[in-house]
């Protein structure tokens, strides 16, 4: 199964700032692990993220690449590996097509995959545009608490996204384990 992943606050700490650099890059404890479990049980793993930093001027394409390939080092260190990695780099007022919570990125995953739909892969989020990006696309919506996935918990359960089943879990390592253990998937 194809398991798309959003980056900052799913995989890597982020408390809101740009991260700029693979220095300033780290991932939040049990991720990594996580991807790696997912990808020995047989998972495919995308990653659809919003790098607005690009586009804003506080880094280059090549710190992007330098934070991706600490990512994709670190996963591959666990006997994991990262499929594949779309992301946007324009800002919010930019009016592109890709930049979450429109479906340009996850259309990107879906042509790479050659996927004819993304109906029943797994969107695993901690933004409200993260859920509505994957829903769009028929994915199957998962929050989780980190990063700004309690805030976004708290303004689902006042706003919740019209006919969304989303799940949620306390971080990436708790959603491996509860769908390693086939609990309600």
């Amino acid at each position: 199964m194809l398991i798309i992943l959003d980056r900052d606050g799913v995989i890597n700490e982020y408390d809101g700032n740009y991260i700029c650099s693979a220095d300033e890059w780290h991932p939040i404890p049990g991720s990594v692990e996580a991807v790696a479990r997912l990808c020995i049980a047989g998972h495919r793993i995308a990653i659809a993220t919003n790098q607005s930093g690009i586009g804003r001027g506080y880094y280059d394409t090549d710190e992007l690449d330098a934070m991706h390939e600490k990512l994709e080092q670190l996963v591959e260190a666990q006997g994991g590996c990262i499929d594949f990695i779309a992301y946007c780099p324009h800002r919010p007022d930019d009016q592109c097509c890709c930049r979450k919570p429109l479906t340009g990125l996850l259309e990107q995953i879906r042509e790479h995959f050659h996927l004819a739909s993304l109906e029943g892969v797994i969107m695993v989020g901690d933004s409200r545009k993260d859920l509505e990006a994957g829903h769009a696309e028929g994915c199957r919506p998962v929050l989780v608490r980190t990063g700004n996935g309690l805030d976004t918990e708290r303004h689902l359960e006042a706003r919740p996204i019209p006919g969304a089943d989303v799940s949620i879990y306390d971080n990436l390592s708790k959603f491996t384990d509860a769908l390693l253990s086939a609990e309600g998937w």
